[in-house]
């Protein structure tokens, strides 16, 4: 070989050697990549079922208000929205949750994607690509947890669970979820481990008093930079979710546990002291420049969030006071622990007197949020806050056999001081850190996607704990030393964690959930109803004769008024309806929601909803014109908030409901005023211990407490025999099909019974609803159950009505045999933009002197637009004038009066009255009223409720023609 090639190959070996040191070093640097990598893979696999030109799509119900809290930031960058008039009319909202710093990273990735002015496309492109990442970065300071608390192996091991985690960490994290919650789990960990290494370093070098009295800054550097730097991840956390302070109360926990058994121990809880004071003071200071609001919410940037860190701080400087105490006096060590048991009861006591609203919020954040109990039933309508109902069941389908693997991970941890290893403040930590998620997890089902780092590293210290029993090496050199043994041993270990997270074990694994995504299903029903209002509704400001849009600008930069809500212009007006569709109103269609997922208004929201009668809903939303919230008042308590703030016209205009707030989200709805739900599908007489037979369905079940409520006599009956409403619009794009049915015993045949007596019926169940045809499967394949149908009907998905003061019909019936009571009746037949045809009908009493009077929202011409200042309604009249008529007896012979009058769309807007002049038309043998009554309850479904006899009429009404 020659001397060339001989120089070569030693090169060769050289730079071999050299990669394969580096490799035997940092061979955690691949892994941690390939991790990465793949969990950017899986949320971002199916971003173009959201990208598109045409329109706007993206999962979840908040991920629509985070688009509008982003979209705004692009417009103002680099300021972030503070107070928005759009939603939560009408007082307005603060931004709270939304507009903190998720939005401004996504805002800022969508400014470098469109060089300082991104279109909407790019500002979606940016969400759609900063979330996954987000997440995939989550496995970087994950790795690092695992690998202080079980070395190198174990955090590879911990991040492999958390990219192989199928559950709500991996649901609220793929591509079109714009939600917060990426950023929380993010700046959590962050959190943790800066808080793991600045009390690891407090450990070695000791700060003390002492030292900081003598100013000696040099030995105080290293402890007091990692400590600031714990305390930045901290407000980290919290400016991206300000409920996020909980992380201060676990800080809180721990601090008082470690530096208890510091002291124990016969060490100065001095070092330990040093690193929650100098942290919490950054955390203090922090959000003390976020706040946006008085008060003590959490919720929001308000005083707690800086008041609670600086108790926390002030609870480490007492404790090491009172530790330096102790010692001088010479008292039993064993007696501090209950001393400061002692002083933070009377700090909680003194709280509760001195600032009771930090109190309170204090105590609401612990219950019904770390701690399974405490949840109201209004909060147990939204899904995500509820606990799960199989706890076993659930931690399996989040995160398999390695959830148990980390219970066994936690264990092993606290008992490190038994099996004679060392336990150091980071592993307490841990271990306190960890039990809160737990428990934060069996609280709300949400939670989970904290829990999942917490597995992770859990496991992380459960891999190296198996490792060092099997005496497996941590690193590369000695992997040629192992045995057979212990390779199967290990093999058994990472198939308990792994197998059940991978197919075909799995039922779900993350690679196929991932890629099962897709719009929220709601958002996609309702884009039809909200274009339209976009396109044929006033701006806000401009209702009317008012000309104030330019004051509302929708990325306009707002303040609270001096009496704390938002003083809106002349021609304001807002959109009542569920609070689930808040967002959608809002983004969609750039109006003015009343009720929203903040669940802001959902009080008036169900009282309204729910009202049994035109007259209370007429009061409700007059009282929320005045600025009150109205809930269970009684109709004379509401007329008094009237009264007294006539002149209120911050109007409610509009009211859009939808099939699934007629049917499987009405329980929900009851839920926030009352009665209960089986109030309103009960019939009123029953007392609940009668029995129903088969077929007695039909008859008992025609006329519940349901069928009288607003929301049915609006999306059922479109708003037939009402004075005040008018439906303006139907999606075009959906309908939906609904079925009532009571389920039978089929041994007694009679109508099944629930524990407290109420029949088990199902009123207007969603024929295209899993959970409908679910129990049909179930009813279908239970030996003694069957159904009975009561009836079906189809109609429009979503439909927007419009509040109008109604056009008044006045007039005087001359015939000697009127009668006072007697009742005249008007009706018009109407058409709307599906096709589908139906009979308005109302009725108005004579009095003693034949005079009557009766109102009608629906106008026999569309004479005023948008242009105008009002609606563009879809919904026209076939008729060019309402049909009144009257049918008089003497006893023996009828006599019919009748007159035909064109109703304006100004005079239906404006309140006015028209004189109407009714005339003896023929005379009759028999009463034309009962087939005016009889049509009337077919074509204008004002009974129909439930009942679906008349085949005939179902299809002319429900369905288009």
């Amino acid at each position: 070989m020659s001397n060339q090639t001989q120089a070569e190959h030693s090169t060769e070996v050289s730079d071999t050697s050299g990669v394969y040191a580096y490799l035997r070093r940092q061979y955690h640097i691949p892994g941690i990549i390939a991790v990465v990598a793949f969990m950017f893979y899986v949320r971002f696999q199916n971003y173009d079922a959201f990208y598109g030109e045409d329109s706007l799509s993206l999962q979840a119900v908040d991920s629509w208000y985070h688009w509008r809290t982003t979209e705004w930031a692009v417009e103002n960058y680099p300021n972030m929205i503070l107070v928005d008039p759009w939603t939560s009319f009408p007082e307005g909202h603060l931004s709270g949750q939304f507009g903190t710093l998720f939005d401004f990273i996504v805002a800022t990735v969508a400014m470098i994607i469109g060089l300082g002015d991104p279109t909407q496309n790019q500002i979606l492109l940016a969400a759609l690509i900063t979330v996954p990442a987000m997440a995939a970065l989550v496995a970087v300071p994950t790795f690092y947890i695992g690998r202080r608390l079980g070395g190198t192996v174990g955090g590879l091991a911990g991040i492999a669970i958390l990219a192989l985690a199928p559950g709500t960490f991996l649901a609220r994290t793929t591509a079109g979820q714009l939600q917060h919650h990426v950023a929380e789990v993010l700046f959590m960990s962050l959190a943790i481990l800066a808080m793991m290494v600045a009390l690891r370093t407090a450990e070695q070098d000791r700060p003390i008093y002492e030292l900081v009295k003598a100013k000696e800054w040099e030995p105080l550097k290293r402890p007091a930079l990692y400590s600031a730097l714990a305390g930045f991840a901290t407000l980290l956390y919290i400016l991206s979710w300000p409920p996020g302070v909980v992380l201060v109360g676990i800080f809180g926990v721990f601090f008082v546990i470690q530096l208890s058994l510091d002291f124990l121990r016969g060490r100065s809880p001095d070092h330990i002291a040093f690193v929650g004071v100098i942290s919490m003071l950054v955390v203090s200071a922090g959000t003390a420049l976020r706040i946006q609001e008085s008060g003590f919410s959490a919720t929001g940037f308000d005083y707690f969030q800086p008041i609670f860190p600086l108790l926390v701080a002030g609870g480490c400087v007492f404790m090491a006071f009172l530790a330096r105490q102790w010692e001088e006096q010479g008292l039993d060590r064993r007696g501090y622990p209950a001393a400061i048991a002692g002083s933070i009861v009377l700090t909680i006591v003194a709280l509760a007197v001195v600032l009771p609203d930090v109190y309170s919020t204090l105590i609401s954040n612990i219950s019904g949020r770390i701690v399974p109990f405490g949840h109201g039933a209004s909060a147990l309508t939204v899904q995500e806050v509820q606990p799960p109902s199989d706890p076993a069941d659930h931690m399996f389908s989040e995160f398999g056999l390695a959830f148990y693997s980390a219970l066994i991970g936690l264990a092993l941890l606290v008992l490190r001081p038994v099996l004679g290893r060392t336990f150091r403040a980071e592993h307490l930590l841990v271990t306190v850190w960890s039990l809160f998620l737990i428990s934060m997890a069996l609280t709300q089902v949400r939670f989970n996607y904290y829990l999942v780092v917490a597995v992770a590293v859990l496991n992380a210290y459960f891999v190296a704990v198996a490792m060092n029993w099997l005496t497996l090496p941590d690193n590369l050199d000695s992997l040629r030393d192992i045995e057979t043994y212990q390779v199967i041993a290990l093999g058994l270990v990472l198939m308990m964690l792994f197998v059940p997270l991978l197919p075909p074990m799995a039922d779900s694994h993350a690679a196929a959930a991932g890629g099962n995504t897709g719009p929220h299903p709601e958002s996609v029903t309702w884009e039809d109803s909200n274009e339209w209002m976009t396109e044929n509704t006033p701006e806000p400001g401009d209702w009317g004769d008012a000309t104030s849009s330019d004051e509302l600008d929708y990325h306009g930069y707002y303040e609270y008024g001096e009496d704390g809500t938002f003083d809106y212009p002349d021609g304001s007006y807002g959109v009542l309806s569920w609070w689930d569709y808040g967002h959608l109103i809002n983004v969609q269609g750039e109006r003015m929601a009343h009720s929203n997922p903040f669940q802001s208004h959902a009080d008036s929201s169900s009282a309204f909803l729910t009202a049994q009668s035109e007259e209370r809903a007429e009061l409700i939303l007059d009282a929320i014109a005045a600025g009150e919230e109205p809930a269970d008042e009684t109709n004379e308590e509401l007329q008094d908030i009237v009264d007294q703030a006539a002149g209120a016209d911050d109007e409610i205009r509009y009211v859009m409901i939808d099939d699934a707030m007629a049917a499987g989200k009405f329980s929900a709805i009851t839920a926030w005023t009352g009665p209960d739900h089986s109030h309103y599908v009960t019939p009123e007489d029953y007392d609940g211990t009668e029995q129903i037979d088969r077929d007695e369905v039909t008859e008992v079940f025609n006329d519940v407490p349901y069928d009288d409520t607003v929301l049915s006599s609006l999306y059922f009956n479109n708003a037939v025999g009402m004075e005040n409403y008018r439906l303006v619009h139907e999606n075009e794009e959906h309908e939906t099909q609904f079925m009532s049915y009571a389920i039978i015993d089929s041994d007694t045949d009679q109508v099944l019974t629930a524990e407290d007596g109420t029949p088990q019926v199902r009123l207007n169940q969603d024929l295209s609803s899993q959970h409908t045809l679910l129990e049909l499967q179930q009813i279908q394949q239970h030996p003694n159950l069957e159904y009975e149908e009561i009836g079906q009907r189809e109609t429009a998905s979503v439909k927007t009505y419009e509040r109008v003061d109604g056009a008044t019909l006045s007039g005087t019936v001359d015939d000697a045999n009127v009668s006072a009571g007697d009742v005249v009746t008007a009706s018009l037949e109407l058409e709307t933009n599906t096709g589908t045809t139906f009979n308005y009908t109302q009725q108005g009493e004579v009095d003693e002197n034949g005079a009557f009077e009766l109102t009608v929202p629906y106008a026999t011409d569309d004479e005023l637009g948008v242009e105008d200042g009002y609606t563009d309604s879809a919904v026209e009249a076939l008729d060019e004038e309402y049909v009144l008529s009257l049918t008089t007896t003497d006893g023996e012979e009828f006599t019919v009066h009748q007159d035909e009058q064109a109703v304006s769309e100004s005079a239906v807007i404006d309140g006015e009255t028209i004189d109407v002049n009714l005339e003896e038309v023929e005379d009759a043998d028999e009463d034309p009223a009962d087939e005016n009554d009889e049509a009337a309850d077919d074509d204008g479904e004002s009974d129909d409720d439930t009942v679906a006899d008349d085949e005939a009429a179902d299809e002319e009404t429900d369905t288009d023609t």
